[in-house]
C-alpha cells in the first residue's frame, strides 16, 4: 500500500497563526522519506489524482455543477510552473482550465481588479489552475505602491467576499502559498542563466525583486492573515524541494476531491437495450 503523507496535507500545511519569517523553506511538513521516496509516491498518487479528476469531469458534463479551483501564489522561481506541469500534467487535459495572471492589459486595468479573475474561473466539472491570481492585487500592488493604499487595503474583504460567493456556488478552493528562501531562489535564477533551455524563462526583474524580499514578506504575511478563512483557507508550502511540492499539493487535491464524494454518473440510457443493439449492428 502507497505511503501517505504522515498528516493530512491539509493539516499538515495549514496557515493558521503560522509566521513566514519563521518558516522552514526547505522542511517537509507531514512526509518522511527522502526525495526517492517521495518521487515514487508522486507517481502512484498522480493516478489516484487522475481517476478522483475524471469523476469531476464526467459529473460535470452529467449536469453537476461543482467543481475544484487550485490557486497558486509564490515568488518568482517558487515552482508555481512546475506544479502545473508535473501535478496537473498527470490529469486528463479536457478536464482543465488553467489561468496565469501576468500584468494586467490596458483593457483589464479600465476594470475592477476581480473582473479579469471571473472571467477565467473554472467552468462546471473542470479542476480550474490560476497560477498567480486575485491576490497580485493586495501583493505586486502593494510592494510597488501601484495604488494608494485606501485602495488595496479595502480589497482584503473584497476577496473575502468573492471567494464566499464561489465557495456557495459549488466551487472548491485550494489555496497554495508557495515559499522559497533567498538562497534557493538565487541558486534557481542561476540555473536559468546556465542552461540554453532556461534562457526562456529568465526575467531581469527577478533580480531586481530580490531587493523587496522583506516588503513581499510582509504583504504575503498579511494576507495570510486576512485572507484565510474557514470555507478558504491558505495552505503554506515550504517549497525548496520541488519534488515535496509536488507531491504536497497533488495531496491537497486529492483530499479536495475526496471531499465532494464523487462517483461515477449513472447512465441515462437502457444498457442493456444498448447491449442488443450493439449486438445486432
Amino acid at each position: 500500500m502507497a505511503k501517505r503523507l504522515a498528516v493530512a496535507a491539509s493539516d499538515a500545511l495549514k496557515a493558521d497563526g503560522l509566521r513566514i519569517a519563521e518558516l522552514d523553506t526547505s522542511g517537509r511538513p507531514g512526509f518522511v522519506g527522502d526525495k526517492k521516496a517521495g518521487t515514487e509516491l508522486l507517481a502512484k498518487r498522480a493516478l489516484v489524482l487522475s481517476d478522483l479528476q475524471e469523476k469531476l469531469y464526467a459529473n460535470g458534463r452529467s449536469g453537476d455543477k461543482r467543481s475544484v479551483l487550485l490557486v497558486l501564489q509564490g515568488m518568482d522561481t517558487a515552482g508555481k510552473g512546475g506544479i502545473v506541469r508535473h501535478v496537473i500534467g498527470s490529469v486528463d487535459p479536457q478536464g482543465v482550465d488553467h489561468a496565469a495572471f501576468g500584468v494586467p492589459t490596458p483593457e483589464e486595468k479600465r476594470h475592477h481588479f476581480l473582473w479579469r479573475i471571473r472571467k477565467a474561473l473554472p467552468r462546471a466539472g473542470q479542476l480550474g489552475v490560476f497560477d498567480r491570481s486575485h491576490y497580485e492585487d493586495v501583493l505586486v500592488v502593494r510592494v510597488h505602491n501601484l495604488v494608494p493604499s485606501t485602495e488595496w487595503e479595502p480589497r482584503y474583504d473584497e476577496i473575502n467576499a468573492f471567494e464566499r460567493e464561489l465557495v456557495d456556488e459549488g466551487v472548491t478552493l485550494v489555496k497554495v502559498a508557495m515559499f522559497v528562501s533567498l538562497d534557493e531562489q538565487k541558486k534557481r535564477l542561476a540555473e536559468r542563466l546556465e542552461r540554453p533551455d532556461k534562457y526562456w524563462k529568465f526575467n531581469a526583474a527577478d533580480i531586481d525583486e530580490r531587493a523587496f524580499w522583506p516588503a513581499y514578506q510582509a504583504a504575503y504575511q498579511t494576507m495570510l492573515d486576512r485572507t484565510s478563512t474557514a470555507y478558504a483557507p491558505w495552505h503554506v508550502l515550504p517549497a525548496d524541494h520541488k519534488w515535496y511540492s509536488r507531491l504536497a499539493v497533488t495531496e491537497l487535491l486529492i483530499e479536495a476531491l475526496e471531499r465532494l464524494e464523487l462517483d461515477w454518473p449513472p447512465a441515462t440510457f437502457d444498457v442493456e437495450e444498448q447491449r442488443r443493439r450493439l449486438a445486432q449492428a
